[in-house]
């Protein structure tokens, strides 16, 4: 398993996410995340189901701590969608 901070992981990610090794990102010394490198055309649906609840439950706790709700981000989203219609610009 190769280690690597956020910074150097930024700086080269091409050639990172080519390795075939498994890689440990750091921030200040902590775990930030891991890249596990994949080869399979497609996720096994058990390992599909776990990432959906790992992220979806991550989503809930950070709205609920920046207390903002489903509402205001629809609303913002549509806010943000009207605004580039109007513009005619696609981004």
């Amino acid at each position: 398993m190769r280690i690597s901070t956020v910074r150097e992981f930024r700086d080269r990610a091409t050639s990172l996410l080519r390795s075939d090794d498994p890689i440990l990102v750091t921030r200040r010394g902590r775990v930030a995340g891991v890249f596990l490198p994949w080869r399979e055309a497609t996720l096994p649906v058990d390992l599909k189901r776990e990432l959906f609840s790992m992220l979806t439950a991550e989503i809930a706790h950070q709205l609920k701590r920046k207390r903002v709700t489903e509402k205001e981000i629809l609303q913002d989203f549509t806010r943000w969608r009207k605004g580039r219609r109007e513009t005619g610009r696609r981004r």
